[in-house]
């Protein structure tokens, strides 16, 4: 995998990793206390040799220097800014997104600020009108509380990480859990403060939108309610429905890397061709 470089965005620096590709840039954008190391299959596989991958370190994660607490960074709209700086800063303006978790809520709250995105692919991510949502969206898990708690020892750690894999999986999580405890627990915690103020209201963005969105969902997703999903009005849906994945739960790029590769290079296909600077 090849090692962090650092482009200013305004206000802070953010490291990120490429591939070797040249092709179609595509944004990678992580879940909560994750780092673009989870998307090293993507980057070192022939995915990236054959599209311009760029997955950044949110504030606070993987190799990014932290934000101030109570600045607004640490936050969905504050992560969608940085984002949209990073596509800029890196001349990805018409890249494709892709959104894990977290990272799939930074992706559509940042589509009003990246007007020229050749699209959106995201999954672990039910788009919601609010707070009031979540409890519909999202399946119950005692784990996932420890995504919004500032201090987290290693045993909460590795009950987090494996709350993204599918029941019963073998994966290791050592990876996974040394980004949950190298994340900034500040990060952790003024997220959660921030889910209790306005958000953006992620189904209309959905249903406004007038760029392709594709959403995967693991067939073993243990966080994310399927049924929800379903509900959803999305005009611009990827062949009209949600793409399961077979053998994968929460994080797609972890346990089926090959799978959500090919789904995304049919994606990709299928968008207007590239203008190549």
């Amino acid at each position: 995998m090849m090692a962090h470089e650092f482009v200013h965005v305004p206000g802070r620096d953010i490291a990120y990793r490429r591939s070797s590709g040249q092709g179609r840039p595509v944004i990678l954008v992580h879940g909560n206390s994750s780092s673009s190391r989870t998307w090293r299959h993507l980057l070192d596989g022939s995915f990236g040799g054959r599209h311009r991958c760029l997955a950044l370190d949110l504030p606070g994660h993987g190799a990014s220097p932290a934000a101030q607490s109570g600045s607004g960074v640490y936050s969905v709209p504050g992560y969608a800014t940085v984002l949209a700086g990073f596509a800029e800063a890196l001349d990805a303006r018409d890249a494709v997104i892709v959104g894990w978790s977290l990272g799939g809520h930074i992706a559509l709250e940042a589509s009003a600020l990246l007007p020229d995105a050749a699209g959106y692919a995201v999954y672990g991510t039910p788009p919601i009108s609010g707070p009031a949502d979540l409890a519909e969206a999202f399946l119950p898990n005692p784990a996932v509380r420890t995504g919004f708690t500032a201090d987290v020892d290693r045993a909460a750690a590795l009950a987090y990480a494996r709350s993204f894999l599918a029941p019963g999986s073998a994966l290791p999580t050592a990876d996974l859990v040394a980004d949950i405890l190298a994340t900034d627990g500040t990060a952790r915690s003024d997220l959660g403060a921030g889910l209790a103020g306005p958000t953006a209201d992620e189904v209309e963005i959905v249903r406004g939108l007038d760029k392709p969105l594709a959403i995967l969902q693991g067939a073993g997703e243990p966080l994310v309610n399927p049924g929800y999903l379903q509900k959803l009005q999305a005009p611009t849906l990827w062949r009209g429905a949600v793409q399961t994945v077979q053998g994968a739960g929460h994080a797609l790029q972890e346990e089926t890397p090959d799978e959500l590769a090919a789904l995304l290079d049919h994606f990709i296909a299928e968008l207007p061709p590239h203008r190549f600077p």
